[in-house]
């Protein structure tokens, strides 16, 4: 299935870069300098959680040629990754990069997305770059992911801290609407090696939000597509993107997503999605 990126998530995907970006600079500079030793999730404080996103931000940038590496032999690392490998990573990556000053950290997180934003003015946003795992993903999904991050880390940060955080719903769709979709389309490559077992039957799950286009994401034979909404459908889930993406990366539980009616499951075989979640499911 060709998946089209428009013009407005495009748009919308670089606005919400920049503008998320300066608001996670704004945070660090504001409340992490007193705080860098607070713990802001289960492994990291929150000076870890600051230098996990500017080395994100730096390699970003290094995909594009207007910044180093964040550290030396990241392509390699990258190309190894897996979903289940993605701590073991972040970890090496943290134990080699060892700026945690929260300002020298909120500046270069600036200058990293602006850079990044600057370079991929003009380019093709359906344009595949490589991914982990050696899979590819499209520049739009590269930028939605790398938004997610700051979406998903803002709140880690600003949680403990007893500051404010907020996400918008339209720019929590693009990590679903651009990235999710994007590496499916693109190849995922080794991306999902090591899952398992992997359903013996088809499984389609409709997704669906007031902020996305409606699409199903099919395992079906050790493989996994996206096809267009009308098909053979055995969940359908209509969710609030701001709960999914943090029940997808764990911060939120599914029971109780679920029960906030965040996300609605329904369709004729709803016992499914746990089988689909456990080989579509994201590093938490």
């Amino acid at each position: 299935m060709i998946v089209a990126i428009t013009d407005d998530a495009w748009r919308t995907a670089r606005a919400a870069l920049a503008t998320t970006g300066d608001r996670f600079a704004d945070l660090l500079s504001a409340t992490a300098t007193a705080a860098r030793s607070v713990p802001a999730t289960r492994h990291w404080s929150v000076a870890d959680t600051a230098a996990h996103v500017a080395t994100l931000t730096q390699a970003c940038a290094s995909m594009f040629g207007v910044a180093p590496p964040p550290v030396h032999g990241l392509g390699e690392l990258m190309r190894e990754t897996t979903i289940d490998t993605v701590a073991d990573l972040n970890e090496v990556v943290l134990g080699r990069f060892t700026e945690r000053d929260p300002e020298a950290l909120a500046g270069q997180i600036r200058s990293d997305i602006k850079l990044l934003l600057d370079a991929t003015d003009g380019e093709d946003p359906a344009a595949a770059v490589p991914w982990l795992g050696g899979s590819a993903v499209p520049v739009a999904g590269l930028l939605a992911h790398l938004l997610n991050e700051l979406q998903i880390h803002g709140r880690d940060i600003a949680r403990p801290v007893g500051a404010r955080w907020w996400v918008p719903r339209r720019e929590a769709a693009l990590f679903f609407e651009l990235f999710l979709i994007g590496v499916i389309h693109h190849g995922y490559g080794r991306l999902l090696d090591g899952h398992g077992p992997w359903p013996r039957r088809r499984v389609a799950v409709e997704f669906a939000s007031p902020y996305t286009t409606t699409r199903s994401i099919v395992i079906d034979d050790g493989r996994v597509t996206v096809e267009p909404p009308g098909g053979p459908t055995d969940v359908r889930l209509t969710f609030d993107p701001v709960a999914l993406n943090l029940m997808l990366f764990g911060r939120v539980s599914r029971a109780r997503t679920v029960l906030a009616g965040d996300v609605v499951v329904r369709g004729r075989r709803p016992w499914l999605l746990p089988a689909f979640l456990r080989i579509m499911r994201l590093p938490s």
